[in-house]
């Protein structure tokens, strides 16, 4: 089975990061001085298309790996937030690193916080790994949500009110895993400055 390939594309008919090579090339062909590349994770695809071009791009990798400047671990899984308002509408999930594959999705839920969101999808990530036996990874963009993971206790000063009653029954829920239960899944900080955004993001920034 072939290895899975994401495709950038910096100039084109159209612009972005493509999953298959049928959709990259109608997106290139016909196209003048088109710019594209393929990458192996969906990781790298996001942190090149930062770049205003593939040759600075390559400039950029040529550098980071003379500074061994380690990319993300594949198998891993991402999660992130995204809340409209703060408070507001949110939404939070978990996709798999490399193959940007969505492991769940959670919301919208009301008069909620982007921080809420980071530790729900932490605790939500780590309880469904642990039933399927999986020990990967986890990355966050969040300090805090790590922090609050760490203490098991979601610190929020967010008050609840009859518009999030759901919200705090999964903050109470997820306190009480973490109590009662325990993990071998690494929780890592994703290194936005070199990767990019995290494969998770809503793509709302």
């Amino acid at each position: 089975m072939p290895d899975k390939k994401f495709y950038v594309v910096w100039k084109g008919l159209k612009t972005g990061i493509f999953s298959n090579w049928v959709q990259c090339a109608e997106a290139v062909t016909g196209f003048s001085g088109a710019e594209f590349l393929s990458v192996t994770t969906l990781a790298e695809a996001h942190a090149a298309l930062r770049f205003p071009s593939r040759k600075a791009y390559q400039t950029y990798r040529q550098a980071q790996i003379s500074a061994g400047v380690a990319p993300p671990l594949a198998e891993s899984y991402c999660v992130d937030a995204a809340c409209s308002g703060n408070p507001g509408l949110l939404e939070y999930r978990c996709v798999h690193t490399s193959t940007g594959k969505e492991l769940f999705h959670q919301g919208p839920f009301e008069n909620g916080t982007n921080n809420i969101g980071e530790f729900l999808a932490i605790v939500h990530a780590l309880a469904l790994l642990k039933k399927k036996g999986i020990t990967s990874p986890i990355y966050t963009d969040s300090e805090i949500a790590l922090l609050w993971v760490k203490e098991k206790k979601c610190k929020t000063r967010l008050k609840p009110d009859q518009t999030n009653t759901r919200l705090f029954e999964l903050i109470r829920r997820a306190e009480t895993w973490l109590q009662e239960n325990t993990f071998e899944n690494p929780l890592l900080k994703w290194d936005t400055e070199h990767w990019g955004q995290i494969p998770a993001d809503f793509g709302r920034k």
